[in-house]
């Protein structure tokens, strides 16, 4: 196998970069990535190198930084290299160590990857017309890490996503090396004469990886000899099949989901006939915090009484009549604002209340007046100081315009009564407030004022209070 021809024609093949842009390679030191530097100075690749010591292993990770530096001066190209306290930061975090070594890594990476994509890079000497530097991160990964990773998600339960193993490219990280198996790496090191330092830690089996590498793979092999070929070959078919799959799910989210604010509706009827039906929730929920053991929980919300949820750390998916609503948790905030005097304007949680005074024969368009937006209140029976605040159970009030007194007089109503008479989700009335004076509620905002508050023949004073929400 000629390892740089196929090493081109993959980079080629997946469009991972053009030959033109800049790469900054991640080097460990060990075969894999000196391996990678090697192949991108015969290819003709502009690299730089980067280096993490995260300061594990004692006197062999100064070992490794030095050579890695020495590997820069080799080829002639700019090594930065970084310190990091993994160890503190693993305490910190509360992290294993393994994931605390990769978010420094990736989030220095991230950084380099900034302070040299904002360099210009001329396209010619005949004009002064530039663009930002393209810049990509590359990474030492092979066919059996694939292999690996793909076996690790399977166990851990991570769904068809991890099947499809590693990626050749994500956003600016790029893996050129997945074409490739371990021993056509070390046999190129091998021919080329390249020297590398190996860590001791990729002998210990307290790593998960490893004991796949040293013992499951290995034992599987004497059953299934061709066990990890196979493996390989099922990467690129898993990687198609989640590709079919996630264009089947966006169909199925585009003629279920319909976005309301901050909320998405899922009409029941819909959705219960949609199949696969667990595959299809799952995928709906799952960006909103919940996991896979709450889909049949989702699905049994599909037949249960209205006011109904589960719950994830930030949403809850709400049965509400004929829909599904998944909803953000409401935040811990302020539900009560004491007004001891007329004011201009108001902000609170659910908006924002203009207040304005009036004279009883001041123009008022007859749309304002059948809005709910808007409040037109007898100024005269207003006395405050006001209370805005959220409902409560147990509130009660006088509807505007309903008369269920056998004089005819207004009608005494609960809200909560009048919130299932107006068909309001368990969302829309957690978001209700209203204004109370002595204890008497003189407007559910957005909704219906107390009838007695109304403006009437005799009102000499108008009090127009507008509700906008944010």
């Amino acid at each position: 196998m000629d390892l740089l021809l196929e090493f081109k024609k993959y980079i080629l093949l997946h469009n991972l970069f053009h030959p033109k842009d800049k790469l900054l390679l991640a080097v460990s030191g060990g075969v894999d990535s000196v391996v990678l530097c090697e192949l991108c100075r015969q290819a003709g690749f502009d690299f730089i190198i980067a280096h993490c010591n995260f300061q594990l292993r004692g006197a062999e990770s100064e070992r490794d930084e030095e050579f890695v530096k020495a590997l820069g001066i080799r080829y002639g190209v700019e090594t930065w290299v970084r310190k990091f306290e993994t160890e503190t930061y693993a305490k910190e975090k509360k992290l294993s160590i393994q994931v605390a070594a990769r978010e420094l890594r990736y989030r220095w990476f991230d950084e380099l990857l900034s302070q040299h994509s904002r360099l210009p890079i001329h396209h010619s000497t005949l004009t002064t017309q530039h663009s930002p530097l393209t810049i990509h991160l590359l990474t030492a990964h092979h066919i059996d890490d694939n292999i690996e990773t793909m076996l690790m998600n399977f166990f851990k339960g991570t769904g068809i996503a991890g099947l499809r193993g590693i990626l050749p490219k994500q956003g600016k990280i790029v893996r050129p090396l997945l074409f490739a198996r371990k021993e056509e790496l070390l046999t190129f090191a091998k021919e080329n004469n390249l020297s590398w330092v190996v860590d001791s830690s990729n002998e210990s089996d307290k790593y998960s990886r490893n004991y796949f590498r040293h013992h499951l793979i290995p034992m599987v092999q004497k059953i299934f000899p061709e066990a990890e070929n196979n493996l390989a070959d099922n990467l690129p078919r898993f990687r198609d099949i989640e590709l079919l799959y996630q264009q089947s799910i966006d169909q199925h989210k585009k003629k279920l989901i319909a976005p309301k604010g901050n909320e998405i509706h899922i009409p029941v009827l819909k959705l219960k006939k949609s199949e696969p039906l667990h595959s299809i929730v799952f995928e709906i929920i799952k960006d909103f915090g919940f996991h896979a053991a709450q889909v049949h929980e989702v699905i049994d919300l599909l037949d249960s009484d209205t006011g109904k949820y589960v719950a994830s750390a930030s949403h809850r998916v709400i049965k509400n009549r004929n829909w599904l609503i998944i909803a953000p948790v409401v935040a811990a905030e302020a539900t009560t604002i004491l007004l001891e005097e007329p004011v201009k304007l108001v902000e609170f949680a659910a908006g924002r209340l203009q207040f304005d005074q009036l004279t009883a024969h001041s123009s008022v368009p007859d749309s304002y007046r059948r809005s709910p937006q808007y409040a037109m209140l007898d100024s005269g029976k207003i006395k405050f100081p006001i209370i805005l605040r959220k409902w409560k159970t147990g509130d009660y009030f006088y509807p505007l315009g309903m008369k269920n007194k056998p004089s005819g007089g207004p009608g005494k109503k609960k809200l909560s009564r009048f919130f299932i008479d107006q068909k309001l989700s368990r969302t829309d009335k957690e978001k209700i407030w209203v204004l109370e004076m002595d204890q008497k509620i003189i407007w559910v905002i957005g909704h219906r004022v107390d009838d007695r508050f109304k403006i009437t023949d005799k009102t000499k004073r108008i009090l127009e209070v507008v509700f906008s929400q944010t």
